[in-house]
């Protein structure tokens, strides 16, 4: 059966546009039009297609220009360009430069149809037997923004590279992460997340790579560290950028020969994983700052995905509030049915600096108090106001709890790294590095 999918059809003959989406919408195809390259832009801004057909000769901006401007703002989007005899070795250029396909006038419906099939398979959503897109079911978005991640995603998941996702703190990286697993051929496999700065130091390392028994002091029995765990799967490993140097190296190791090697083992074994890693971090300037392994960067940055904060995508704000209100009073038993008018326009006239899951926790106030049918504009307010407050997770409340020993350690001492270092139990490097994490400068302290 035949795919369904949008097409964007452009081009300034009003005859031949008519005839093109006619066939194209009898084949089952949704069809938006454009009589410009101008028009066209104009039309992907809104919504997103997933095949864009288009004329080589048009008025102002031609087809070929239209289609660089596209590859730079959506790269997953597939470009099929219509040419007369005249321009085929310039077609075959532009196929060489990225170009999909082409089609040469006077063309048959079939080979419209079979070309257009043949892009659709690249750009289209995997979907189930049911016609549901269940990569992505976890992704709560109708932005254009995302939509083009996504389409970005999907192509991305049909391989084995390593993929860096970029994004603030709280916009869903772990759940791309997931839809990302989900579109792969390793679906069937596990999917195991570890978040870097959640675990200590000195465990990440038995977390990550696993141990023998009697391996260290309290290693009673083998154990099977998270990568081995994710065999035949994909490793998510969130906030890379918190990741000691030392495990760096062993994590390089594994990207580059596919093998790893538990702590105590005398030999290494084969591994067969997928590594997802994302951060909100700058990891260039940790690189520059001595933190951050630029050769571990390369190997994880093979493909990076740039996650758009919430203020980016407004649209998303109403279908997330409602999605997560839906959840939230099932779970809780609650009878609400949405949001009053004037509490969803202050939902979306809001920044979210703490971006989706800023969002959540608000909802989750507004649900938990309510006693009506609709949630009001004041319990939306209070929500808000009270969300600076609202209890962070267990990476953002443990790295603050380091922050400030930090500070605390350094006030005590005035600034004498040897001293707080000792005090702490830990060597001047590794004290140095905590506080390079943290930003922090020991000169900074001196006059305390």
């Amino acid at each position: 059966m035949r795919r369904t999918g949008r097409v964007l059809l452009v081009d300034d003959d009003a005859d031949l546009l008519r005839l093109l989406s006619l066939r194209l919408e009898a084949a089952g195809y949704l069809v938006d039009k454009a009589a410009s390259a101008e028009a066209a832009l104009s039309a992907l801004a809104v919504r997103r297609a997933d095949v864009l057909l288009t004329d080589w000769r048009l008025p102002g901006m031609d087809g070929m220009a239209l289609f660089e401007l596209v590859k730079k703002s959506y790269p997953a989007l597939p470009v099929i360009i219509l040419t007369a005899h005249g321009t085929i070795p310039d077609a075959v250029e532009a196929v060489s430069r990225g170009v999909f396909g082409y089609l040469v006038k006077p063309f048959d419906s079939k080979a419209l149809l079979s070309k257009v099939e043949q892009a659709l398979s690249l750009s289209s959503p995997a979907v189930s037997q049911a016609g549901q897109e269940y990569w992505r079911t976890e992704v709560v978005s109708c932005s254009p923004l995302m939509e083009e991640l996504l389409a970005e995603a999907r192509l991305i998941a049909a391989t084995d590279a390593s993929v860096l996702i970029r994004g603030e703190s709280g916009s869903g990286k772990e759940i791309l992460a997931r839809a990302l697993h989900r579109a792969s051929p390793r679906a069937a496999g596990p999917f195991v997340a570890v978040n870097c700065g959640a675990i200590p130091d000195n465990l990440l390392e038995s977390e990550l790579f696993g141990h023998e028994k009697g391996a260290f002091t309290g290693a009673a029995t083998r154990h099977e560290g998270l990568i081995a765990q994710a065999e035949g799967g994909s490793l998510f490993l969130d906030e890379i950028g918190d990741m000691p140097l030392a495990l760096q190296v062993k994590l390089l190791r594994v990207l580059q020969e596919r093998e790893l090697r538990p702590v105590g083992a005398s030999k290494s074994r084969a591994v067969d994983v997928r590594v997802i890693s994302a951060t909100h971090r700058d990891l260039e300037a940790l690189i520059s700052d001595g933190l951050f392994r630029e050769d571990l960067f390369y190997r994880l940055n093979v493909v990076a995905l740039n996650l758009p904060p919430l203020s980016e995508r407004r649209e998303d704000i109403p279908l997330l509030a409602q999605h997560f209100l839906t959840q939230l009073a099932e779970r809780y038993g609650k009878e609400v049915a949405g949001f009053a008018p004037d509490a969803m326009e202050y939902l979306c006239s809001l920044r979210w600096s703490g971006n989706v899951r800023q969002l959540a926790n608000a909802v989750e106030q507004c649900c938990v108090l309510n006693t009506s049918g609709l949630i009001p504009l004041t319990a939306v307010q209070k929500a808000v106001s009270d969300g600076m407050a609202s209890i962070a997770t267990l990476a953002e409340a443990r790295r603050q709890f380091e922050r400030d020993y930090l500070e605390k350690l350094l006030r005590v001492s005035a600034g004498n790294v040897s001293v707080a270092a000792r005090i702490a139990d830990r060597n001047r490097t590794e004290f140095y590095r905590l506080l390079q994490k943290h930003d922090l400068v020991a000169a900074a302290f001196k006059d305390f």
